[in-house]
């Protein structure tokens, strides 16, 4: 599946949407981005069961502000709506393997009870 294209306007839509989210917030002129860019997209056809959704912060500042993004690229990973992992640097295809496996794995009904704690 190829990446998605966030914006503002149709990030809640898609964040919000049952199952895994994995969002890459990015620049054009940030080197570790476009190193990850193509870890990113590899995993994207990989993974046909996620989705996969870069945001460009020189374009989508608002989202940048709204999530707190100071250094970038910043992976996020959202699962049934809920932000489950968010951290800057360009992971190597091992660690995003990682990342996928692990929020895969997850119990969402733990994860909701723990939020509500």
């Amino acid at each position: 599946m190829a990446t998605v294209t966030l914006t503002a306007d149709n990030f809640d839509d898609v964040a919000q949407s049952d199952g895994i989210v994995l969002v890459d917030f990015w620049a054009a002129w940030c080197n570790p981005c476009r190193r990850f860019a193509p870890v990113f997209e590899k995993a994207a056809e990989r993974h046909s069961d996620i989705v996969f959704g870069k945001v460009d912060t020189e374009d989508q500042p608002e989202l940048s502000e709204r999530f707190g993004i100071t250094s970038i690229p910043t992976l996020m990973a959202i699962r049934d709506g809920v932000i489950v992992y968010a951290e800057p640097g360009a992971l190597p295809d091992a660690a995003l393997e990682n990342v996928i496996e692990q929020v895969r794995g997850l119990d969402m009904e733990d994860v909701r009870r723990r939020l509500k704690a």
